[in-house]
C-alpha cells in the first residue's frame, strides 16, 4: 500500500487516515518521496500548495476544503487500492 501525505494543519484527516489502516507521513517542502505517495492531502486554502509556486507534486492532490476525515478518505480511497 502506498503511503498518503497530509498537509500540516489536517490532523483530524491524519488521524482519520491512519485510524483506517493507511500509512500517513507529513507533507513538507521536501518532495523527493512523491513518487511513492498514492496522493497528497492538502488545506485547500491556498491555491500555491507549500508556498512554492514553482513545486510540482507528481502524485494526485485531494483538496479538504470543506470535507470531514471520512468524505476525505472516500476521496483517497481510490489511489491507495
Amino acid at each position: 500500500m502506498k503511503t498518503v501525505a497530509v498537509e500540516r494543519g489536517l490532523e483530524p484527516v491524519k488521524r482519520y487516515l491512519q485510524a483506517q489502516g493507511l500509512q500517513v507521513v507529513e507533507l513538507t517542502n521536501a518532495v523527493s518521496d512523491a513518487t511513492n505517495w498514492a496522493c497528497c492531502c492538502v488545506t485547500g486554502a491556498d491555491e500555491n500548495v507549500m508556498g512554492m509556486q514553482d513545486v510540482q507534486i507528481n502524485c494526485p492532490i485531494v483538496s479538504c476544503e470543506g470535507l470531514t476525515p471520512e468524505e476525505v478518505y472516500q476521496r483517497v480511497e481510490r489511489y491507495v487500492h
